[in-house]
């Protein structure tokens, strides 16, 4: 096999139409190989001979797309210095832009240390070769006819995010092919594409789609690792959900989904986890980073190098620190960006990346970097703003560009109508924007990604039905998964027939959506959550890759009116800006209008004052929006003006009499939207100013102005 020297840059196999270039980092090796496999699996190893700048490179004038390879490098073994070379081990290459599948556990040890039991088993080295059990790379043609693709930049203020799970979302729908089930190009599939247009969300936001590893314990409980948060290829799409080809074409199935999801005006979001990976801790297995260079891909502990520090729960933490891994993240973004035309992504576990050293640091360099790429600063940007680490609870701490997953946001909306809350203080802040949070450092409303439900822990249909969580399925005695659920089952556990209940807990569904859906900020819905999904109270369905998870398409009536009701609150949000506002809310008069641009009252009409705020027993609150003149322009430049609004909130256990304002906010107000009689249409009722309004007990009604 010829090799020239080639080129340390780009990293990765880059196929320029005559042969293929190479390059691996790797600052303490002492040799590198590079692995290539026919398909009959032989192996040719070809030594790697050129370094520079820490990089090992060659040129391949004989390598097309569709070549299967790898690493082996060689270097020191030594555990207790934190290095773990072991030549016998293959390696994915960290640039790989495809990788063929999933871990054979069976087929060989993908440990580096030798088996056998006590404390210090990790120190002596394993010879077992470990290539039958490790994917190999693939080499790409990046080509891809992109015909007219244009990136929908929705503002920030006017979208409406959609979490989901690439395979659970069509695995089970009846009108998508079933060999297309589960995979990119089912995401992209004329019908699953018209559940997203007729909801009227503006972006999905994808569970991660890096290629990942289950874990072992995992497999040996005949699970799999659903969520995907174990990635170990941060540029090659998970090869489980290409129904094309594992061969490469997995890129262009995924593109040819982005490019599907443009065309129907719904940006892609990608949740990524580049806090840590699939290697897990010392005892961990080894399959790219902990085999390339150990010390400079992970943070090891400085007083025990062997052992690694843990921000993440999972046993490991990157190092943003090390310029090449700092490289490594900022390569991966560019990539998704630049090659698979991605809008955005939203960071898991995001204040493990801000930990210069030991503290989280808003200024380092991570932030930094990013906050100056003409690319990435013009992306969506979303901060889960905590880690497991000391200090690592960071809501409302990050940089500018940032929005961030609001936890305060999520627990506050569930107290609140669940009977929990310390009154209605808290909630109004929350309704508004949470400008405690975001405005002193000069951030918008849209800064707060707020949501109620999220992929990890109970469905909004389990967060009614369900006191405990029910996690059994996950074969650990359902000791995994939060208990700080913030749930009521509305009476009885689980499912029942009671009419009352049902009654009552579709009822509850509804207050969370409308909530969410009219609250200043980014609003984010966890999918499924409009057809009222259930996963049987497991609040922790990270390994349950089957019916708990996917959705289920044979819908009842019930789930086909909380669909209904759900885009008519999202059509509702598109169509007013004043539920969308691109600056906080002042409580100053609106020039010209003699009104504030939101007043609060109590249930007898009268203005909040400081002892209604602080009374802790309060449960019922009015709301006015003032549309007259949103404060700010568009972003085209045209003022903004809208109806105003009356929203009357009742969280009680009792109903409650409203008395409209007076005649100088409004002498005329129509009924919008009513979580009691959802059924209502718009403009079905008319009250007066100082009108009565009869809330029945935990309900919200919308009233719009009508002079």
């Amino acid at each position: 096999m010829r090799i020239w020297p080639g080129s340390p840059f780009p990293l990765g196999p880059i196929w320029d139409g005559s042969g293929t270039n190479f390059s691996l980092f790797s600052e303490n090796a002492e040799r590198v190989e590079l692995c290539l496999f026919d398909d009959r699996d032989r192996e040719t190893r070809v030594p790697v001979t050129e370094r520079t700048a820490y990089n090992w490179h060659g040129y391949l004038p004989d390598v097309r797309p569709g070549q299967r390879y790898a690493y082996r490098v060689h270097g020191p073994w030594a555990p207790q210095r934190g290095q773990r070379f072991n030549s016998a081990k293959l390696l994915i290459d960290p640039y790989a832009k495809a990788i063929e599948g999933p871990v054979d556990f069976e087929a060989a040890n993908v440990l580096p240390y030798a088996a056998g039991d006590g404390p210090d088993v990790d120190l002596d080295i394993s010879a077992e070769d470990s290539a039958d059990a490790i994917p190999k790379c693939v080499v790409t043609d990046p080509r891809f006819d992109w015909e007219d693709d244009r990136p929908p930049r929705t503002p920030l203020n006017e979208t409406i995010i959609y979490e989901v799970h690439t395979r659970g979302f069509t695995m089970r729908h009846p009108r998508v092919r079933e060999d297309l089930r589960g995979t990119y190009a089912g995401l992209a599939s004329d019908d699953a594409i018209a559940h997203l247009r007729a909801l009227g969300v503006t972006a999905v936001e994808l569970l991660p789609v890096h290629h990942y590893v289950d874990e072992l314990h995992l497999v040996e409980r005949g699970l799999t690792n659903y969520w995907g948060y174990s990635s170990i290829g941060y540029f090659a799409p998970h090869a489980m959900y290409t129904a094309t080809g594992r061969s490469g074409q997995q890129l262009s199935e995924f593109k040819g989904m982005v490019k599907a999801l443009h065309r129907a005006g719904i940006e892609v979001i990608l949740d990524v986890v580049y806090n840590h990976t699939a290697e897990g801790n010392h005892m961990g297995p080894v399959y790219s980073f902990k085999g390339i260079d150990n010390v400079s891909y992970y943070r090891v502990r400085t007083d025990q190098p062997r052992f690694y520090m843990d921000f993440t729960g999972t046993g490991n933490s990157l190092n943003p620190v090390h310029p090449s891994v700092l490289r490594l993240i900022m390569d991966s973004l560019r990539y998704w960006v630049t090659d698979m035309h991605v809008d955005g992504f939203r960071f898991d576990l995001a204040s493990a990346l801000a930990r210069e050293f030991y503290e989280v640091d808003r200024l380092s360099a991570f932030f930094d970097i990013i906050h100056q790429d003409p690319v990435l600063s013009q992306v969506k940007l979303i901060a889960e703003p905590w880690d497991l680490g000391e200090g690592g609870y960071q809501v409302g701490n990050f940089p500018v560009l940032w929005c961030e997953w609001n936890g305060l946001y999520r627990d506050n909306v569930r107290d609140f109508w669940r009977g929990r809350s310390k009154g209605v203080a808290e909630f109004a802040s929350r309704l508004t924007g949470s400008s405690d949070l975001y405005q002193s450092d000069g951030r918008r409303p849209f800064a707060s990604v707020n949501f109620v439900t999220a992929h990890d822990g109970f469905t909004l249909a389990d967060l009614v039905a369900y006191n405990e969580k029910h996690n059994e399925a996950n074969g650990e005695e359902n000791r995994d998964g939060t208990d700080d659920n913030r749930s009521w089952n509305c009476g009885v556990e689980g499912p029942t027939d009671d009419p009352e209940v049902l009654a009552l807990r579709a009822r509850q569904q509804r207050n969370l959506l409308t909530t969410l859906l009219l609250s200043q900020g980014l609003p984010m819905i966890l999918g499924g959550d409009e057809i009222s999904r259930t996963q049987s109270g497991n609040n922790n369905a990270y390994c349950q890759d089957n019916e708990t998870s996917w959705f289920a398409w044979d819908l009842d009536e019930r789930q086909r009116r909380l669909f209904e009701f759900t885009r008519r609150l999202i059509d509702l949000r598109k169509r007013h800006p004043v539920f969308h506002r691109r600056q906080f809310l002042t409580g100053r008069e609106v020039a010209g209008s003699g009104l504030r641009d939101v007043w609060w009252f109590r249930p007898d009409g009268r203005e909040m004052g400081r002892r209604d705020w602080a009374d802790a027993t309060a449960r019922a609150l009015g709301v006015f929006l003032n549309g007259e003149e949103i404060t700010e322009p568009s972003p085209r430049g045209e003022r903004m003006y809208d109806d105003s609004f009356v929203l009357l909130i009742n969280a009680g256990e009792s109903e409650v009499l409203f008395r409209l304002p007076a005649r100088r906010f409004g002498n005329r107000w129509l009924l919008v939207v009513s979580t009691g009689e959802p059924e209502a249409s718009e403009g079905s009722v008319a009250y007066p100013a100082r009108g009565e309004v009869r809330m029945v007990s935990r309900s919200m009604l919308l009233l719009r102005r009508s002079w």
